[in-house]
């Protein structure tokens, strides 16, 4: 008997139950040595290529953020723009009302009435309250369409201080319309923001709204 050899030792029931470990081979061949060193190389070139990868990814999320960034900034400047872009439209608007109720005062009330003909088919008088200049004027376009739509009730038209230029106010007993093209242009420049806003909260990003221009 050999005192402290361990060596396989196997258990009741004939499985190995210690086995000592390989002795560390101390000499390689030219075979070996080659192959670990590929392997080496190898190791090497994919720890390269983990940490490149890693860089560029690294890259990628800064490129994205700074993209997203961007987008954010461009959706801000084409809210702005159009907003701008709506203020002017609305001022140009308001100038070419006024200039064409300066050539045609009487077209709303002419509008409106043909739009009333149902309304006023039994009226045996329609009473007009009105701001424009010339009632006289007024009162003839109004015959004149009442005449076409045929309508058989008296029109009267009577200028009323204080109301705005082409506003005015129809009255038949049973009913009554009106119509004052300064709140209509608040209803409209309302509505128009409202819409750049809607349009804002889901698409561009919302940024402070510049300020509505005086009497658009």
């Amino acid at each position: 008997m050999r005192r402290f050899a361990f060596e396989t030792v196997f258990d009741d029931q004939g499985a190995v139950a210690f086995e000592p470990p390989a002795p560390k081979k101390r000499a390689f061949t030219v075979e070996e040595i080659e192959a670990a060193r590929a392997e080496g190389y190898a190791q090497g070139e994919r720890s390269a290529v983990v940490k490149a990868e890693a860089a560029q990814a690294a890259a990628l999320r800064e490129i994205a953020g700074a993209i997203t960034g961007a987008l954010g900034a461009l959706a801000g400047v084409a809210h702005t723009h159009k907003e701008g872009a709506a203020a002017l439209s609305l001022v140009c608007a308001r100038a070419i009302a006024d200039a064409a109720l300066d050539c045609f005062p009487q077209a709303p009330a002419e509008a409106a009435l043909r739009a009333l003909t149902g309304e006023l088919e039994t009226t045996p008088r329609l009473i007009v309250r009105t701001g424009a200049g010339e009632p006289e004027r007024l009162r003839q376009a109004l015959e004149r369409v009442a005449d076409e739509a045929g309508l058989t009730g008296a029109v009267q038209v009577k200028a009323e201080p204080g109301m705005a230029r082409a506003a005015f106010i129809f009255d038949w007993g049973d009913g009554r319309a009106a119509y004052d093209p300064e709140p209509a242009a608040v209803r409209v420049r309302d509505a128009l923001a409202a819409a750049l806003a809607a349009e804002g909260l889901h698409g561009d990003a919302l940024h402070p709204s510049a300020p509505n221009p005086s009497g658009a």
